[in-house]
């Protein structure tokens, strides 16, 4: 069989095992996780045994399927289970493989002592191969428990760093990880079966592909599914896990509290806790964070002609078009009334006035009253660090700026006074 043949086989079993095994996790909440978990276990056996002798020509080199398609794959998955469930679910198969490959490992010492017998010519037990393997899954299952630590640490920290499409930090965490692994894993190897520098080379490169096809599957399959199930302080090693479990349920129990119920932004005590955070952040990466106060004008006068339901409808639509307006990462808070507060992390103040006038005039154009009047804002806009230090001095530099677009004629944006808008 040539080389194409055998790499046109690596990518369809790549595929074949990402598709199989993530129809059993996103129904996962009808037929259950341990089907998933089960799953995972019993290949986790075959992948090790292929990894240790059976490798095919590939053009980028002689590859263990084992190793490149099951192993990259299982972190893949690992990962996606981490993101879809949390640490407290994660940690669960990882555990059950060390420990089962450890029992394995256990048995096979005892095996060795039986004196064995052959039921059939030529057909003898291996069980020096049996202790190689049982050391082979305990060192795999070793390597698998530092790789998803170090998988999802890199993921959540990739995605503070620099946020972005969920491909890049999966394909970014998932290539440094295996690449760490390669060298681990061929360690063994060449210990084992003195495997040559060539196994090393043409491993590291199938589990790169790998990585990059398996991370643009996810990829793609969260663009096409959505699953209802989606949603770092120094310590020792074995309470990583409890760290990322907290974190993973505290922001889960944020991220359902803290909201407005009439409009969906969020209120004014989550702000209290996220915008100085946010600031801090920009502050340690050097970065600029922009705040906008948002007023609806006349607000009271549209009360008093159509009532308070009509007003409840516009501040519903304000904060629509607020929503529309933002970018990933913004947040929006309803600061109180008719009152908002636009968060703007990593935009200068020349960026934040764009993106608050544009927001203005969007308002302007898309939202009106009973009586067919436009509905309009004023917006005062504050730049960290240059207008304050702090969250408080911030919001008040923007609060000041607001007076000063009712005073002008409300229905406008202030900023600095060179920034013309």
């Amino acid at each position: 069989m040539n080389q194409g043949t055998n790499l046109a086989l690596f990518v369809v079993e790549a595929v074949l095992y990402f598709t199989l095994l993530t129809t059993l996790l996103h129904f996962r909440h009808r037929i259950g996780l341990g089907v998933f978990l089960t799953a995972l276990g019993v290949i986790h056996f075959v992948e090790t045994y292929l990894a240790a002798v059976f490798y095919v020509d590939l053009p980028i080199g002689i590859v263990s399927p084992g190793s490149s398609i099951f192993f990259a794959g299982k972190l893949v998955m690992i990962l996606m289970l981490y993101i879809k469930e949390d640490a407290a679910t994660v940690r669960q198969p990882i555990y059950g493989l060390f420990i089962g490959n450890a029992v394995t490992l256990l048995i096979a010492q005892f095996l060795l002592l039986h004196h064995t017998v052959s039921l059939t010519p030529g057909q003898t037990a291996d069980v020096a191969f049996l202790r190689e393997m049982g050391l082979l899954m305990l060192w795999g299952t070793a390597l698998l428990y530092i790789d998803s630590l170090a998988l999802i640490l890199l993921y959540e920290r990739i995605g503070r760093l620099f946020p972005g499409p969920t491909i890049t930090r999966i394909a970014a965490s998932s290539t440094l990880v295996l690449t760490f692994d390669q060298v681990g894993f061929y360690g063994l190897l060449a210990y084992l079966y003195d495997a040559p520098a060539a196994v090393f080379w043409g491993g590291w490169k199938a589990k790169m592909v790998a990585a990059l096809l398996y991370s643009a599957m996810f990829a793609l399959y969260q663009m096409f599914f959505r699953d209802p199930g989606m949603v770092l302080a120094r310590r020792p090693i074995r309470d990583i896990f409890t760290d990322l479990t907290f974190r993973e349920r505290y922001e889960d129990l944020l991220a359902r509290t803290g909201r407005d119920v009439l409009t969906g932004a969020f209120d004014r005590g989550r702000m209290e806790i996220e915008a100085p955070r946010l600031l801090r952040e920009s502050a340690e990466r050097r970065k600029a964070l922009s705040v906008a106060i948002v007023d609806v004008d006349h607000f009271k006068a549209v009360n008093d002609r159509f009532g308070h339901l009509h007003g409840d409808s516009v501040l519903r639509e304000v904060a629509d078009e607020l929503h529309r307006g933002t970018r990933t990462g913004d947040l929006l808070f309803r600061y109180g009334g008719e009152e908002f507060v636009v968060v703007l992390p990593e935009a200068n103040h020349a960026d934040a006035m764009l993106i608050s006038e544009r927001m203005r005039q969007e308002i302007a154009a898309g939202i009106r009253d009973h009586g067919g009047e436009p509905i309009t804002v004023s917006i005062g806009v504050a730049t960290a660090p240059e207008d304050g230090a702090n969250f408080t001095s911030l919001l008040a530099a923007a609060d000041n700026r607001l007076y000063r677009a009712k005073n002008a004629g409300r229905n406008r944006t202030e900023g600095r006074p060179d920034s013309g808008i």
